[in-house]
């Protein structure tokens, strides 16, 4: 077996691996959505992540096709998912939101689905090789995976701020730290500066994440018994025991 077709076996692996991983991330917030389609309402959840997502896997799934960027299949597979996942997502929040949000909601849709329709038309009429195609989707992507890997950081301020991991689930960071190795690795090995760059960047981000949650764990338990010391309850608590008083329809288990 020669180096490059061992190199290709060695990448596509990585790239099932990352699938998993990513797919893992993509159902992450199923059950936020059980517990808004249980309540009837979606609160104070912001559709912003979700749009977000739909927004980098639409971009992420025009670079993997063959007539854009070659070998990239791996690409298309976790990231047309990602786009269906996305898309009940939002159809939820549309379904169990006020009217003004849901305007608001519909009004980014519409933007980013003229906004992919445009690069795409502009990818296969104005740009006629493969290697300007990648190069104008791949920088698009650079940019969309940059905003989509900087959410993090006002979780990551609210922890150092209230030397409390709480909010920022140890399961996803290392998910996230995960998908960052993966998909650099993958990237590497057939070198690939668009996905090279993102994913390191992200995998920076999830580290600094996991050294936080080691930084704040134990803070933050001594923070969680005080509370309960003194008969206090967190927010989700709060909203449990609330919902249970006013016998919201469906909202228990």
């Amino acid at each position: 077996m020669t180096a490059a077709a061992s190199a290709e076996i060695a990448r596509t692996v990585v790239g099932i691996l990352g699938n998993i991983i990513s797919a893992f991330l993509f159902l992450s917030p199923v059950p936020t959505f059980v517990a808004i389609w249980k309540r009837g309402s979606v609160e104070q959840y912001s559709p912003a992540p979700y749009l977000a997502t739909l927004a980098n896997c639409m971009v992420w799934t025009l670079y993997g096709l063959p007539m854009v960027h070659s070998h990239s299949l791996l690409v298309v597979t976790i990231n047309g998912s990602g786009c269906v996942i996305e898309i009940i997502y939002v159809t939820l929040f549309l379904i169990y939101c006020d009217h003004s949000k849901r305007l608001k909601v519909l009004l980014w849709l519409m933007v980013e689905l003229i906004f992919i329709t445009i690069l795409s038309l502009i990818t296969f009429t104005l740009l006629h090789t493969l290697n300007r195609r990648s190069q104008l989707v791949g920088t698009t992507c650079i940019v969309f995976n940059i905003l989509m890997y900087a959410s993090p950081l006002a979780v990551m301020k609210l922890v150092v701020k209230s030397k409390s991991v709480e909010y920022m689930p140890l399961s996803i960071s290392l998910a996230s730290f995960g998908n960052g190795v993966a998909w650099t690795t993958y990237a590497l090995i057939r070198f690939d500066p668009f996905m090279t760059v993102p994913n390191g960047l992200g995998t920076l981000l999830s580290v600094a994440q996991l050294i936080l949650y080691a930084t704040y764990y134990k803070s933050t338990k001594q923070q969680i018994a005080a509370r309960k010391a003194n008969g206090e309850v967190s927010l989700s608590e709060l909203e449990v025991r609330d919902g249970d008083q006013q016998s919201k329809p469906n909202y228990s288990s």
